[in-house]
């Protein structure tokens, strides 16, 4: 395989993405504005929305893509906001709107929840499909933390600013190959790397 189609509209995770695959010789293509309606995310599951991303955009490229759903888990939310953590809060007319309002309804429903039961991680799925739908590889990736009381950190992108590290930074706190080196799309990646190679 030399080449894949990234489904997806965010710029950030297109460039986490190529720069593991890159490594080996895998070319990643933004899928860009191709005209193509969105698939109905309606899994219960990442692994389920990754699915149905993958072989939708597959089938209507004609080509092998790339497509992840990630999201963050908090133990004290029973798992939420899980699959539905792009649009947590529900309002924002922009990536950084809704990234915004996202964080402030978490800290909101954290809020008076003591440190020890603030756990959390970040997930991401990825699965590849052909163009005739079916799956070539699929991989699972966590990044665990837990949830500071403020937002903290200037990179990344999402719930990066609130996730906070055993080493007491935030995933908005970490260069980019630092996040690459050990976030949850980072570790999917390299499980997904002998699985294309193969």
């Amino acid at each position: 395989m030399q080449k894949l189609v990234i489904a997806t509209s965010n710029p950030h995770k297109v460039e986490e993405i190529a720069a593991v695959l890159g490594q080996i010789g895998i070319a990643c293509v933004p899928m860009g504005e191709a005209g193509i309606p969105e698939p109905d995310e309606d899994g219960a599951t990442f692994e389920a929305n990754a699915r149905i991303k993958a072989v939708a955009y597959a089938k209507a490229l004609g080509a092998a893509v790339l497509a992840d759903d990630s999201g963050l888990e908090v133990d004290a939310l029973g798992g939420a906001p899980g699959v539905h953590s792009a649009r947590y809060a529900g309002v924002g007319a922009t990536r950084a709107e809704r990234d915004a309002a996202n964080n402030a309804r978490l800290l909101r429903e954290l809020a008076g929840v003591p440190h020890a039961r603030r756990t959390a991680r970040f997930v991401c799925v990825l699965c590849v499909a052909q163009p005739d739908g079916s799956i070539l590889a699929e991989a699972r990736g966590h990044f665990e933390g837990w949830i500071g009381e403020s937002a903290r950190g200037a990179n990344g992108f999402g719930y990066d600013p609130l996730l906070v590290l055993p080493d007491g930074r935030t995933s908005a706190e970490l260069t980019s190959a630092e996040k690459n080196a050990r976030s949850h799309r980072g570790n999917a990646l390299r499980s997904l790397v002998p699985l294309l190679r193969g």
